[in-house]
């Protein structure tokens, strides 16, 4: 969920890369088809190459989120991993935004995991694993993006509740914590964030990490 062209273009083509069927979520279909192309070429070359199902769908739409995973599931079956990359990136100070906007900027960062958790994580726990994945951001919040500095801890919040409620039957949750902004042939290329969602589905339970940040602490520190 959240198939742009950043970080859930590379996420999907890495997983496609390892043979794995990829449903994709995006609100618009015109974002999504060369989402859906890039992810189908990136497939492994044995035949027959792993599906790619593209699907529209506003995050913030509970219905037609639920349907699109119903979509999913119908296609491929209960997912092996689930990636929540949706996001609203928006500068706004504090009181700059009535409240309806800060709502709908929740619903977005935060509102639409939760449903997809909530529809999809336990069935996962019943079949016992899977991987829940979350792109989470803002280690610190940051006075020039209040609703995103709250979404983020939002989304710190909401793995560690799903991991207390859906961890113990092995569905490894985890945020991948973005300390800026995405662009390629930087720190933060999406390709190498990419791997970090692929090593924590890998993982095996007794290495579970819950958290990673990219870049990590020390290359984030300023340079001489």
């Amino acid at each position: 969920m959240g198939a742009g062209p950043g970080i859930g273009a590379a996420v999907a083509r890495r997983f496609a890369r390892e043979g794995l069927p990829v449903a994709l979520v995006a609100r618009s279909r015109r974002s999504l088809v060369p989402v859906a192309e890039s992810v189908a070429a990136a497939g492994t070359g044995v035949p027959p190459r792993p599906g790619v199902l593209p699907l529209t769908a506003d995050v913030t739409d509970e219905a037609a989120l639920r349907t699109a995973l119903d979509t999913a599931t119908g296609r491929f079956g209960v997912p092996d991993a689930i990636v929540y990359n949706a996001a609203r990136v928006r500068a706004d100070a504090l009181g700059e935004l009535a409240q309806a906007a800060l709502l709908d900027a929740w619903a977005v960062n935060v509102g639409g995991a939760l449903t997809a958790a909530a529809h999809l994580a336990p069935a996962m726990a019943r079949r016992g694993g899977g991987s829940f994945l979350i792109t989470g951001g803002m280690p610190e919040p940051k006075a020039p993006y209040v609703s995103l500095s709250l979404g983020k801890a939002g989304v710190r919040t909401l793995a560690r509740l799903l991991d207390l409620e859906y961890g113990p039957a092995g569905v490894h949750v985890a945020t991948v914590t973005v300390d800026g902004a995405v662009a390629p042939g930087t720190d933060l290329d999406p390709d190498t964030i990419a791997e970090h969602y692929w090593r924590l589905h890998t993982q095996p339970r007794s290495r579970w990490e819950h958290d990673v940040r990219h870049p990590g602490a020390e290359a984030a520190a300023p340079r001489p």
